[in-house]
This record gives C-alpha cells, structure tokens and sequence, in this order.
C-alpha cells in the first residue's frame, strides 16, 4: 500500500495554466506564505491539486527565479558540480541562487551532457562523474562504431 493520491483529480483543471491561476496562486503565496500545498488550492480558489500548485509557483512564478540564458561561469560550475554530485539537481540548484533543479537538469540534457560525453572523464573531478561518464562514453562509442561500419 502506497502513499494517498495527492488529490481526487475529479472536477481539476489541467494542462496550461491561465495569467488568472497565476494571480490567484501568487497573491496567495504573498498573502499567507509558502508550504501547505495540498490545502492551498481551495484555500486560494484553485481547482488545481496541491502538488501543481507547488511545481507551478516553485518552477515559475517565484520573484527570485533567474531568467535569462545560463552564463558561462554558471555552465562552468553546472559541470563541476555534475562531476562531484552526479544527476542530484536540487543540490547543484542550491549552488546557482535564483537557478531551479528542472531548468539546471534541462540545460544539462539539451546542453551539456552531450558536449562533456567526448570529453576527458580524467579531467572531471570525482569518482562519481568519471563513472557516470565512462558509462556514458562507452554506449557514445559503440554507436559511433556502428554508424562508421554501416556507412562503409
């Protein structure tokens, strides 16, 4: 037996959220503060659950989010941490004021994963990193083989 369903689901709304969920949620956030997501919704007049209340204000709407591309030094630090933590987003977020763990995690996915795979494992510090990388180098490898032997 699991843990209880975050909400009914019944009667919710889903998909996008409109600019008025946006002002519901945050003059609430701002009127009562954070935490108690799950009786946040009615509270606030959401037919949202608790849960996408939480994601959407933590993700999204929160005053201290960073906008804007990531900078170089941020990048240069996202690796590092990666090779020390591995794929332990909400702690490389905590490094990166203003950055959350999902946008770091899909700069990682779009940007840098692919980029760090070719290079040297040796030179990324911690044990964790150069295993995740030799891994990752490894199936990079087997397939560039196969595309190498099936083109000629």
């Amino acid at each position: 037996m699991g843990r209880a369903p975050c909400c009914s689901k019944v009667g919710l709304h889903r998909g996008p959220w409109t600019p008025r969920e946006d002002t519901l949620l945050t003059s609430y956030i701002q009127a009562h503060g954070e935490g108690h997501w799950r009786s946040l919704p009615k509270k606030a007049g959401l037919l949202r659950c608790g849960k996408s209340c939480r994601l959407r204000w933590m993700n999204y709407l929160r005053p201290d989010i960073k906008r804007g591309n990531i900078t170089p030094d941020e990048d240069d630090l996202i690796i590092r941490l990666h090779s020390l933590l591995g794929n332990r987003w909400s702690l490389i977020a905590g490094r990166l004021p203003g950055r959350t763990d999902n946008e770091i995690k899909n700069y990682w996915n779009t940007h840098l994963g692919k980029r760090i795979v070719g290079s040297d494992p040796e030179k990324l510090s911690g044990t964790r990193g150069r295993k995740a990388l030799r891994g990752i180098s490894a199936a990079s490898e087997d397939r560039r083989i196969s595309r190498s032997a099936a083109a000629s």
